[in-house]
Protein backbone atom coordinates (compact mmCIF):
# COMPACT_ATOMS: atom_id res chain seq x y z
CA UNK A 1 0.00 0.00 0.00
CA UNK A 2 1.24 3.43 -0.87
CA UNK A 3 0.86 6.57 1.14
CA UNK A 4 -1.82 7.87 -1.23
CA UNK A 5 -3.93 4.71 -0.70
CA UNK A 6 -3.75 5.24 3.06
CA UNK A 7 -4.69 8.91 2.70
CA UNK A 8 -7.60 8.00 0.43
CA UNK A 9 -8.91 5.41 2.89
CA UNK A 10 -8.56 7.79 5.80
CA UNK A 11 -10.41 10.49 3.87
CA UNK A 12 -13.15 8.04 2.85
CA UNK A 13 -13.61 6.91 6.46
CA UNK A 14 -13.91 10.56 7.47
CA UNK A 15 -16.56 11.18 4.80
CA UNK A 16 -18.50 8.08 5.83
CA UNK A 17 -18.43 9.13 9.47
CA UNK A 18 -20.63 12.12 8.62
CA UNK A 19 -23.28 10.29 6.57
CA UNK A 20 -23.80 7.42 4.15
CA UNK A 21 -22.29 7.96 0.71
CA UNK A 22 -22.70 6.32 -2.65
CA UNK A 23 -19.84 4.81 -4.61
CA UNK A 24 -19.97 7.72 -7.01
CA UNK A 25 -19.80 10.30 -4.21
CA UNK A 26 -16.78 8.68 -2.56
CA UNK A 27 -15.03 8.25 -5.90
CA UNK A 28 -15.61 11.89 -6.92
CA UNK A 29 -14.58 13.28 -3.54
CA UNK A 30 -11.31 11.32 -3.50
CA UNK A 31 -10.47 12.46 -7.04
CA UNK A 32 -11.41 16.04 -6.11
CA UNK A 33 -9.00 15.76 -3.19
CA UNK A 34 -6.20 15.35 -5.77
CA UNK A 35 -5.70 11.60 -5.82
CA UNK A 36 -5.63 9.46 -8.96
CA UNK A 37 -8.61 7.61 -10.39
CA UNK A 38 -6.86 4.30 -9.72
CA UNK A 39 -6.46 5.14 -6.03
CA UNK A 40 -10.09 6.25 -5.82
CA UNK A 41 -11.29 3.10 -7.55
CA UNK A 42 -9.27 0.78 -5.33
CA UNK A 43 -10.47 2.63 -2.22
CA UNK A 44 -14.11 2.26 -3.29
CA UNK A 45 -13.55 -1.44 -3.97
CA UNK A 46 -11.96 -1.84 -0.53
CA UNK A 47 -14.87 -0.05 1.18
CA UNK A 48 -17.40 -2.16 -0.73
CA UNK A 49 -15.55 -5.29 0.38
CA UNK A 50 -15.80 -4.11 4.00
CA UNK A 51 -19.52 -3.44 3.52
CA UNK A 52 -19.21 0.28 4.26
CA UNK A 53 -20.55 1.28 0.86
CA UNK A 54 -23.78 -0.25 -0.39
CA UNK A 55 -25.74 1.80 -2.89
CA UNK A 56 -28.91 -0.28 -2.53
CA UNK A 57 -29.18 0.11 1.25
CA UNK A 58 -28.28 3.80 0.89
CA UNK A 59 -31.06 4.18 -1.68
CA UNK A 60 -33.57 2.54 0.67
CA UNK A 61 -32.55 4.87 3.48
CA UNK A 62 -32.67 7.97 1.27
CA UNK A 63 -36.06 6.91 -0.08
CA UNK A 64 -37.48 6.79 3.45
CA UNK A 65 -35.95 10.19 4.20
CA UNK A 66 -37.28 11.73 0.99
CA UNK A 67 -40.82 10.45 1.43
CA UNK A 68 -41.30 10.78 5.18
CA UNK A 69 -39.09 13.69 6.24
CA UNK A 70 -38.86 15.84 3.12
CA UNK A 71 -42.36 14.98 1.83
CA UNK A 72 -41.07 14.63 -1.74
CA UNK A 73 -43.06 12.93 -4.46
CA UNK A 74 -41.66 9.76 -5.92
CA UNK A 75 -40.36 11.79 -8.85
CA UNK A 76 -38.74 14.21 -6.40
CA UNK A 77 -37.30 11.29 -4.44
CA UNK A 78 -35.86 9.88 -7.66
CA UNK A 79 -34.09 13.18 -8.36
CA UNK A 80 -32.88 13.34 -4.77
CA UNK A 81 -31.35 9.86 -5.07
CA UNK A 82 -29.84 10.70 -8.45
CA UNK A 83 -28.17 13.83 -7.04
CA UNK A 84 -26.68 11.69 -4.27
CA UNK A 85 -24.99 9.49 -6.89
CA UNK A 86 -27.22 6.42 -6.74
CA UNK A 87 -27.25 4.59 -10.13
CA UNK A 88 -30.47 4.75 -12.17
CA UNK A 89 -30.99 0.95 -12.05
CA UNK A 90 -31.02 0.97 -8.24
CA UNK A 91 -33.32 4.00 -8.16
CA UNK A 92 -35.79 2.23 -10.46
CA UNK A 93 -35.59 -0.91 -8.33
CA UNK A 94 -36.16 0.94 -5.03
CA UNK A 95 -38.82 3.37 -6.27
CA UNK A 96 -41.61 1.47 -7.94
CA UNK A 97 -44.14 4.18 -8.79
CA UNK A 98 -47.47 4.03 -6.99
CA UNK A 99 -49.86 6.97 -7.19
CA UNK A 100 -51.37 6.17 -3.79
CA UNK A 101 -47.98 6.79 -2.14
CA UNK A 102 -47.78 10.23 -3.75
CA UNK A 103 -51.35 11.04 -2.71
CA UNK A 104 -50.70 10.00 0.89
CA UNK A 105 -47.44 11.97 1.11
CA UNK A 106 -49.06 15.04 -0.49
CA UNK A 107 -51.94 14.90 2.02
CA UNK A 108 -49.48 14.75 4.92
CA UNK A 109 -47.56 17.72 3.53
CA UNK A 110 -50.77 19.73 3.07
CA UNK A 111 -51.89 18.94 6.59
CA UNK A 112 -48.55 20.14 7.93
CA UNK A 113 -48.50 23.27 5.76
CA UNK A 114 -52.03 24.57 6.27
CA UNK A 115 -51.60 26.03 9.75
CA UNK A 116 -49.31 28.93 8.72
CA UNK A 117 -51.85 29.88 6.06
CA UNK A 118 -54.72 30.52 8.49
CA UNK A 119 -54.62 34.30 7.95
CA UNK A 120 -54.45 33.98 4.17
CA UNK A 121 -57.34 34.13 1.71
CA UNK A 122 -58.55 30.82 0.30
CA UNK A 123 -57.38 31.56 -3.25
CA UNK A 124 -53.94 32.71 -2.12
CA UNK A 125 -53.57 29.66 0.15
CA UNK A 126 -54.55 27.37 -2.72
CA UNK A 127 -51.90 28.93 -4.99
CA UNK A 128 -49.23 28.65 -2.30
CA UNK A 129 -50.06 25.03 -1.58
CA UNK A 130 -50.12 24.21 -5.31
CA UNK A 131 -46.66 25.78 -5.68
CA UNK A 132 -45.35 23.94 -2.63
CA UNK A 133 -46.49 20.59 -3.98
CA UNK A 134 -45.18 21.36 -7.48
CA UNK A 135 -41.73 22.22 -6.09
CA UNK A 136 -41.69 18.87 -4.29
CA UNK A 137 -42.19 17.07 -7.60
CA UNK A 138 -45.89 16.19 -7.54
CA UNK A 139 -47.73 15.94 -10.85
CA UNK A 140 -50.46 18.49 -11.61
CA UNK A 141 -53.08 15.70 -11.51
CA UNK A 142 -51.99 14.58 -8.05
CA UNK A 143 -51.95 18.18 -6.81
CA UNK A 144 -55.44 18.83 -8.13
CA UNK A 145 -56.79 15.63 -6.54
CA UNK A 146 -55.32 16.44 -3.15
CA UNK A 147 -56.41 20.08 -3.21
CA UNK A 148 -59.89 19.02 -4.30
CA UNK A 149 -60.09 16.52 -1.41
CA UNK A 150 -58.88 19.11 1.07
CA UNK A 151 -61.61 21.67 1.42
CA UNK A 152 -59.80 24.99 1.51
CA UNK A 153 -62.41 27.40 2.66
CA UNK A 154 -61.25 30.23 4.87
CA UNK A 155 -62.72 28.64 8.01
CA UNK A 156 -60.64 25.48 7.40
CA UNK A 157 -57.42 27.49 7.42
CA UNK A 158 -58.22 29.00 10.80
Amino acid sequence: MTDSHDKAKKYAFKLLSYRGRSEKEINERIIKKGMSKAVASSTVTYLKHLGLIDDKSLAESLKREALSRKFLSQKGASLFLHHRGVPREIIDEVLDYDESVDLCTARRLLHKSMRPLRDTSSLKARRRLYGLLARRGYSPDTIKKVLKETILYEEDLK
